[in-house]
Order: C-alpha cells, then structure tokens, then sequence
C-alpha cells in the first residue's frame, strides 16, 4: 500500500471507521495532534467512496427463497422491473449456531442463481440478501461468534455477488436487558453492530465499493422504544444508531404490529393513512426513549413498509388510496388524509420509497391485481400521475391505476361548483356528479378494467382500472 498523502479540501459526511482500519484511523489521529496542517489529510488507501449506490427512489421486494402455492416462486431474472432493489429472503444460521450464515438457493442451482443475479446487474438493478426472517434467530454473544458471522456472511456475499445486505431480525435476535442508544450494554448488539461494519469493510475492501445497508425491524423495536425500553421495545434503536453513517434506508414494517404512539403522542392503529404518516415521520423526526433521545434519519433514507395484500401478512394491510394519500402528504404534494399533523409541515421531498412484502405475492393476481404495489410505487415515485390542465392549474388523480377508489385533487383555487364526468372507451357515461370541494373520491371498485376518461371543464385526465 501506498504512504502517500493526498489533500482535500473536506472529508464527504460518511462514516470512514466502517471502511479504514483501525490502525490507519489511528495515524490520522495522532497526526492531527502533531499539526492541525493534517487536519485535511487522508491517507490515499482507496478506501474512500461516496455513499450512493442503492437506488433512489427506491422500490424494494422481499424474494421468496422457496415455493409457496399461494405466492408462488418466480424466476429471479424474472421480477417485475419496476423492483430497482431486490431481497433475497434469507440467508439463515446454520443450526445449532444462531450466527454461523449459510444461503442456498431453494429453487435453483447455486450456478443459476448467480447467473440470474448477473442478469438483474446488466439491467442497473440492485439484489440484496436479507439476514434472519420470522422464523431464524441470529444472535452473536462472543468475540468468537462475531468472526464466525463476518467470515461467513462475507463469504455469502462474495459467492454470489450481492449489492448488499438487509438486517430484518426478529423474535429474541435483538434485546435490550439496559444501557442506552448510545452506548448499549448487550453483548449481542455490540458485536452485531461490530460485525456489521467488519463485513462493510471487508467488501470495500474486496470491490472497492460500498456495501448497501438496509434495515426491516418491526415497530416495536424501533417506535415502540416510546412507550417502553426494555426487551424488544426500541431494541433496534442502538443498531441504528450505531450504523446510522453506514445506513442506506430503514423501511419498518408497518404490518403486524398493532397501535403505535406518534410522536404527538397519540395512538395511532395500522392499516390507516395516520399510521403510515406517524410512524414514518417518527423515524425521520426523532424522538425521547428511557434510554435517550433517538436521533431522526434523513428523509433520503426511510421508505415506508407495508405487506403486498391482505394474504401477505397477519394484519396492516392498506389499500392503495389510503397508501397513496399518506405518501402524497409525506412527500408534501398532497393534502392531510387523516388526524395526523406533520410536524414538518412542508412534508419529506426527500422521502426514499417503498419497501413490500412481498414481490411473489405482488405477483399474484388474487392479491390485489397482478403487481399493484408495484404499479402504486410507480404512480408515486416513478412516472408521474395522470396529471392535465385544468384552467392553468393541475388536476391530478391517483393512484393510477386501481381497482377500487381514486382520489382526484383539483387546485384550492377551483371555483365550484364543478360538474365531473366519467366515461368509458367508447364515451359511455359511467359516472356524473356535482363537485363542491378540491378533494374527491371516486369508487371503481364495480367498473369492469378498461382506460376511463374523466372529464372537468373540457379538461381531460385518463385513469386505468384493472
């Protein structure tokens, strides 16, 4: 390695202990007691790299690593493009271990896997291994079970070439017994959290490039850490903290999870528009825990979570108008669509994307309509939503499409009455009414699936329904 000294005016905001050494970390730091002239060195390592390279926006799909009949496997290289980051669920402990990893593909050769996860790099997309699952405790308890879970975890990593990893622990694999989020007393979070920046060192070490880290908890690890701070409740909070310069997104499941406090303190239950809206401001915001104050996340890195369809998870299934009216309002494009107030009041711009679970059951027809959620998350973050003039103002519908309600939003400075039509492919009136306000809803549940024009004023915007 070289010894040579490069200047720069100013070091990028990341976290540098993840990628140097400890020992060249040190040389820096004595140094800067030496001369303040040092101040502005780096060693030239080729360590250094900036911290961009999951997509953003993103949409990202937990992949099923086995058959399921009612969410069926899919061909890796087969996803719904639209899905720029892709889970694989899951790399597992080999047992008796809780943290000696192991991935074998399920479905298909390990040679075939790679070969597909190839195919998806040509085509700009990011493929991820999630850590853990439901069902497999992951828990590192010594130094020794710590070297065992980065070797081994690099070694999945390097195998099979993925972009990066997901830590969606659950169950007992993250605890709390005391300490703070700043500086917990758990054996198991400290080497977690010591051996996640290990394996990022490892692979920039190895690539030259960064590993992209993602985050699935629950809401009880992480919001729950408001009503208590203790067992599971706001157990993640210390690994987030810990990892928060290395983080690329958090995407909380907000399914399966019960009522949450905001942080205007009130309760707040899933499957509604307040919840989504809560607790993703919550995680962007900050909040007070017994264990300290959580620190918030930029916008840029929390998407939000929600299951597919109903069939998907065991409760917080939403459907795609009340999804899309909280994410319009936390991106500060939309109206308020329930009780919650953003303490932001100009909203998140900034706000990341969409996490589901999970792409096989998107897939399904049953659930919702063949890649609704993926439809959804395009309206929202990709293409932008049917949108035309009405008297040099928007008029914008959404989502679009949809298979049961679309909202349409008219500009505060509308004058009504309105009249509102809605007619089929072949000019038949499907729908007609007098509108008195800029926010409106239109059901289309009982429309057969078609191309519909909605017409305001001669102004015209058309809707798919499928």
């Amino acid at each position: 390695m070289s010894s040579k000294f490069i200047f720069v005016q100013r070091i990028y905001s990341q976290n540098i202990c993840s990628y140097f050494p400890m020992e060249y970390i040190r040389r820096i730091q004595i140094k800067k007691h030496m001369k303040t002239f040092f101040l502005s060195v780096v060693i030239a390592f080729s360590f250094f790299t900036i911290h961009a390279q999951a997509p953003n926006p993103a949409l990202i799909g937990y992949f099923h690593n086995w058959q399921d009949a009612n969410a069926p496997y899919i061909q890796l290289d087969q996803v719904d493009a639209r899905y720029n980051m892709i889970d694989i669920a899951f790399a597992v402990p080999i047992a008796p271990t809780t943290y000696k990893m192991q991935f074998v593909p399920d479905q298909v050769s390990s040679s075939t896997f790679i070969s597909q996860i190839q195919t998806l790099h040509t085509q700009g997309r990011k493929v991820i291994i999630s850590l853990g699952g439901a069902t497999s405790s992951i828990k590192i308890n010594t130094y020794t079970q710590r070297d065992t879970f980065v070797a081994t975890m690099s070694a999945i990593l390097s195998t099979y070439d993925f972009d990066g990893m997901d830590l969606d622990f659950e169950g007992s694999s993250v605890m709390l017994t005391g300490g703070t989020i700043a500086a917990p007393i758990d054996s198991s979070l400290i080497y977690l959290i010591g051996g996640v920046k290990q394996i990022m060192s490892n692979y920039y070490t190895a690539k030259n490039k960064h590993l992209i880290l993602t985050m699935a908890p629950e809401t009880a690890f992480v919001q729950g850490g408001q009503s208590a701070f203790a067992g599971i409740w706001g157990a993640y909070l210390p690994v987030i903290h810990g990892l928060r310069d290395s983080l690329d997104i958090l995407h909380v499941q907000l399914y399966n999870s019960g009522t949450m406090l905001g942080v205007d303190g009130n309760i707040y239950a899933q499957s509604t528009a307040d919840f989504i809206v809560s607790m993703c401001e919550a995680v962007i915001h900050g909040f007070t825990t017994a264990g300290g104050n959580f620190i918030g996340l930029p916008a840029s890195k929390v998407a939000v979570g929600l299951p597919a369809c109903s069939s998907a998870a065991g409760g917080g299934y939403t459907d795609t108008a009340t999804v899309s009216a909280a994410i319009r309002y936390l991106k500060g494009i939309g109206p308020k669509p329930g009780s919650y107030t953003l303490a932001n009041a100009s909203g998140y711009p900034s706000f990341r994307g969409m996490m589901t679970w999970s792409i096989n059951w998107d897939a399904v027809a049953s659930c919702g309509g063949v890649y609704e959620y993926a439809s959804m998350y395009e309206h929202l973050f990709g293409l932008p939503n049917a949108v035309t003039s009405v008297q040099e103002n928007n008029l914008e519908v959404y989502p679009n499409p949809s298979n049961d309600k679309i909202m349409v939003q008219l500009p505060t400075s509308t004058v009504f009455p309105k009249e509102v039509k809605m007619m089929n492919a072949v000019g038949q009136m499907m729908y007609e009414k007098t509108w008195m306000s800029s926010n409106n809803q239109i059901d289309v549940s009982h429309f057969p699936k078609g191309i519909y024009v909605i017409q305001i004023d001669n102004k015209t915007s058309k809707i798919v329904v499928k």
